[in-house]
C-alpha cells in the first residue's frame, strides 16, 4: 500500500513546511461527504498517530490513517497551478465515480 507525490506536490509541501517552521509532513485522508460518498482531506501533519501509516516520497513524509488508506491506496497527489488557481489534485485508481463538481468520489 502506498501514496505517491509528484515533484510539484513534494516541492509545495517542503516549501510550506519551511514557512510554517514545524510539522512532520503532509497528512492525506478522506471523509464521508458529498453526493458521491467521499472527499479528500489534506493538511500538514504535526505528529504521527498510532493509526497512521507513513510513506516517504521525494524527501517528504506522507501520513495517512489506516481507514483512509483502504480507499486511496495507489493515489498520486499532484500540485497544479492554472492561472490564478492552485490546488492539490488526486489520481486515485480506486475511484469508480465522481460527482459533476469534482468534490467527491466513490469507490
Amino acid at each position: 500500500m502506498a501514496l505517491t507525490l509528484t515533484k510539484s506536490a513534494a516541492e509545495r509541501v517542503r516549501s510550506y513546511l519551511v514557512k510554517r517552521g514545524h510539522g512532520v509532513g503532509l497528512r492525506v485522508g478522506v471523509t464521508s461527504t458529498g453526493c458521491n460518498g467521499y472527499s479528500y482531506v489534506i493538511n500538514y501533519a504535526d505528529e504521527v498517530q498510532d493509526n497512521d501509516v507513513v510513506f516517504e516520497e521525494q524527501g517528504v513524509k506522507v501520513v495517512v490513517d489506516k481507514d483512509s488508506l483502504q480507499l486511496i491506496d495507489g493515489t498520486e497527489v499532484d500540485f497544479v497551478k492554472s492561472g490564478l488557481n492552485e490546488a492539490f489534485s488526486f489520481r486515485n485508481p480506486n475511484v469508480s465515480g465522481e460527482c459533476g463538481c469534482g468534490e467527491s468520489f466513490s469507490v
